[in-house]
Parts: structure tokens; C-alpha cells; sequence
């Protein structure tokens, strides 16, 4: 079988830390060309990674013309999603984009209206879906276990783990900061577990509090509260269409102690469920009330046996290789992607001008 040609346009941390890794395990890709405004990072990653003949750029625009390559990976700052993408999926190319999927939703309209007009395959990378604790939880879900879900919390709460390499802290080249960063995993894997996905208003806040805390504690070291340009903190209240509640809780730095990321708490109408540590199912049967936590290492739960292939990326990277080579369905599509950015995108414009934003009956922020 002839192996897919990829090309990286970013070589940073999120590409090391994890695409470039994953990639790596897949038997049937060849990493053929690698991007980076920093020269020396690209070349690194290539020596590390890269095919015989692999060829480093500077200049995404010139990877781009290459035909031999399939799939492209966007990796840079938030900032530059949008446009690699839409460069990308009109030279061609299927793209996987990390997330968030662009820095607000015209961004990412663009992106969906390009994947659209090429024909091309576009997902981002929202990797918390292919847990196990989230491939199970979404099992009991469409099987009816939880009835009708209302009520749910989105939670990314971290106490002082401030990214302090990169651009994190730029608000300018991130759009923002942990609401963005990590709240758009807690907010994506909640839609998707409702299956839910017409917003109708939005009232949220932001807030910076601590980030001119100078000698911080912080896991990886004091900030620059010099540098730090974004919120520490974020909340939002999300109402849908069918009435059903989320309340999105983001931040890098908070006095308290409840401390849970990428993980979402569901209340339905027959059971309720979590995955704030283990996935744990609640209910009420025969007139007591039950809690179930699943063993989630037993065998029954095919894909996540063995020591290759059972890392959420690597699943992830999988899905969407077989998405672009058999047309199989995706399981991050961009439509849904974009409602997770125009619901972050309220959330701050909610924060800045004191107000309840809403969502009109295309699914639109009313400005």
C-alpha cells in the first residue's frame, strides 16, 4: 500500500509534544516535508523525523506546491489557522488543524467554506474524544442511558499551570488564553457528548486576576506578568436552542482546589456521568440510587489494547488517515468545530461589551 506523503507547517511544541511523535507510529505515512518560520526548529524536526529526501522550508507557500503530499498538519499559533488552512485545502491538500480551530468564527468560516468548495478532508485536533473514558461515555449515551441531557459543566480548572513558552501569553498571536486554550477541549468534548450544537445565548467573563503576580508559583515556573496579556481565568453560561444549559469553566490560575481539565459533567434525564477522573455513570434504579465507574483496561474496549496505537493521538491520527484514504466519516467534523469557536467567540465578546450575546436563527452571533 502506498504510503500517504505528509507535510508539518509548524514545528513547535504542540508538534513535538504530539503530532510528530504519533506520526511516527503510522506505518503507512511518510513525513516528506517540514515548515517552521524558525529554520533550525524545522531541520531539527526533520533529522528527528523526516523520510530520505525530506525537504525543510521556511515559507508554508512553497511546501505547498509540492504534489506529492496528501496531508498537511497545521501546528503554528492560532493566529495563522485559518489561513494555512484555507492555502492548504486549495492547493489541495486533506488538513488536520490543531485546535482551537481558528481565533474567532470568521476565521474558521473560511476554513469551513474552503473544505466545502475543494471537496477536501478537514479536521481539528480535538484529541479528548478518543479517550476511553469518552469513547465509552458516548457509547452509554447513544444507546439511551442518559435520556434527555440538560444540564452540563464543561470543566478545564487548572490551579497554576501557566504556560510560559511560546506565544501562549500573547493575545495576539493566541486570540486568548486559557478559555481558548484548554476550555475549547472541555467545551468540545461536552457538545459532543450531547450531540449538541445550536447555541441561542451566551453571557460569559473573563478576568485577570492573578497574572501580575510576579515569582509565582506555577508548574512550569514564574510568568512574565510583563508578557501576559491574556485572562488567567474564564466563565461562561451557554443556553442552547432546545433549552439544555453548559456552564464552561477555563483557567490557568485559580485559588481553588477543584482542580479538572478537558473533562465534562452530564445531567440527563435518566442518568447523570462524568469524567472528571475516571468515567463514573449515576442513576437511580428499583427505588436506590446507583454509581457505576467502568474498567476501562478490560478487553471489550478494542482499540485502546496493546502498546501502539492506543494514545487518543494516535487514534485521532488514525481516524483520520483511514477518513482520507477509504472515505470513511470523521469523527471531529469542521461544522461542529465551528460552533465550539463561535460559542469561545461569545464568551469573550459577552466579557468585553457587559452583555448576554445571542445566536439568530441561522446560528449566527447577532453583533
Amino acid at each position: 500500500m502506498e504510503k500517504i506523503k505528509v507535510g508539518i507547517i509548524g514545528c513547535g511544541g504542540i508538534a513535538n509534544g504530539k503530532h510528530l511523535p504519533a506520526l511516527s507510529r503510522q506505518k503507512e505515512v511518510e513525513l516528506v516535508a517540514f515548515c517552521d518560520i524558525v529554520e533550525e526548529r524545522a531541520k531539527e524536526a526533520c533529522e528527528k523525523y523526516g523520510a530520505p529526501g525530506a525537504k525543510v522550508y521556511t515559507d508554508y507557500k512553497e511546501l505547498l506546491k509540492d504534489d506529492s503530499i496528501v496531508n498537511v498538519h497545521v501546528l503554528t499559533p492560532n493566529r495563522s489557522h485559518s489561513f494555512i488552512t484555507v492555502d492548504a485545502l486549495e492547493a489541495g491538500k486533506n488538513v488536520m488543524c490543531e485546535k482551537p480551530m481558528a481565533i474567532n468564527s470568521a476565521e474558521a468560516k473560511k476554513m469551513l467554506d474552503a473544505a466545502h468548495r475543494t471537496g477536501k478532508k478537514l479536521t481539528i485536533g480535538y484529541q479528548n474524544r478518543y479517550t476511553p473514558k469518552a469513547q465509552t461515555l458516548k457509547k452509554y449515551i447513544e444507546d439511551g442511558k442518559l435520556g434527555e441531557i440538560y444540564y452540563a459543566r464543561a470543566h478545564a480548572v487548572r490551579r497554576r499551570a501557566v504556560p510560559t513558552w511560546g506565544v501562549f501569553l500573547n493575545e495576539y498571536e493566541q486570540g486568548g488564553g486559557p478559555l481558548i486554550d484548554i476550555g475549547t477541549h472541555a467545551l468540545d468534548v461536552t457538545l459532543y457528548m450531547m450531540n449538541n450544537y445550536k447555541p441561542r445565548r451566551v453571557v460569559g467573563n473573563t478576568f485577570r486576576k492573578l497574572a501580575d503576580t510576579k515569582n509565582a508559583a506555577n508548574a512550569w515556573g514564574p510568568w512574565d506578568p510583563e508578557k501576559f496579556t491574556v485572562e488567567d481565568s474564564a466563565f461562561g453560561y451557554i443556553v442552547m436552542d432546545d433549552g439544555a444549559v453548559i456552564n464552561l469553566e477555563a483557567s490557568w490560575a485559580l485559588n481553588t482546589l477543584d482542580v479538572c481539565e478537558a473533562a465534562t459533567s452530564l445531567c440527563g434525564t435518566k442518568a447523570g456521568a462524568d469524567t472528571r477522573e475516571n468515567l463514573r455513570i449515576y442513576g437511580e434504579e428499583y427505588g436506590n440510587t446507583y454509581q457505576l465507574t467502568p474498567d476501562l483496561s478490560a478487553a471489550s474496549v478494542a482499540f485502546f489494547e496493546g502498546s501502539t496505537g492506543s494514545a487518543p493521538e494516535d487514534v485521532e491520527l488514525s481516524t483520520f488517515l483511514s477518513a482520507v484514504r477509504n472515505d470513511t466519516p470523521l469523527v471531529v467534523l469542521p461544522e461542529q468545530a465551528y460552533v465550539v469557536t463561535q460559542i469561545l467567540e461569545a464568551i469573550y465578546l459577552s466579557a468585553k461589551e457587559g452583555r448576554e450575546v445571542r445566536f439568530d436563527d441561522n446560528g449566527e452571533i447577532i453583533r
